[in-house]
């Protein structure tokens, strides 16, 4: 089956299995999602990920989700940038996210990186994601 925006079916997998309480959850492997879990896991909203394959031999990624308390560690998780309608933002346009408190995942020339991290490299480039 195609899907037409793999970031977001990604997102959408984390949110539904944080809904079910599941401490694991399996997406299909691409290096956009990795260098995007790379990010969570550095800003500590996931405990980290694996790479493997399925049954018939795809590759795929094993999510490990992160609670505290009996509560997702990740509140809200959202797609900012879609197929259909792109959103860029310069250095100093790259928003805020609850005043600093969540973080944008911003792909830039540097690579995919937070948006601290992207006001430290000083550039600015495609806004993938909102995580709080």
């Amino acid at each position: 089956m195609s899907v037409s925006d793999p970031l977001g079916d990604m997102l959408t997998r984390i949110r539904n299995a944080q809904m079910r309480g599941k401490s694991t959850v399996k997406t299909p492997a691409s290096k956009l999602r990795a260098w995007v879990l790379d990010v969570l896991a550095d800003e500590g909203y996931i405990r980290g990920y694996e790479a493997g394959t399925d049954e018939r031999g795809h590759p795929e990624l094993v999510i490990s989700l992160k609670y505290h308390e009996g509560r997702p560690v990740i509140r809200e998780l959202s797609r900012v940038s879609t197929p259909g309608r792109r959103v860029y933002a310069g250095v100093r346009e790259i928003p805020n996210v609850r005043n600093g408190l969540g973080v944008n995942v911003v792909s830039t020339p540097k690579g995919v990186m937070s948006d601290a991290a992207a006001r430290a490299a000083n550039v600015g480039g495609e806004v993938l994601c909102r995580v709080f």
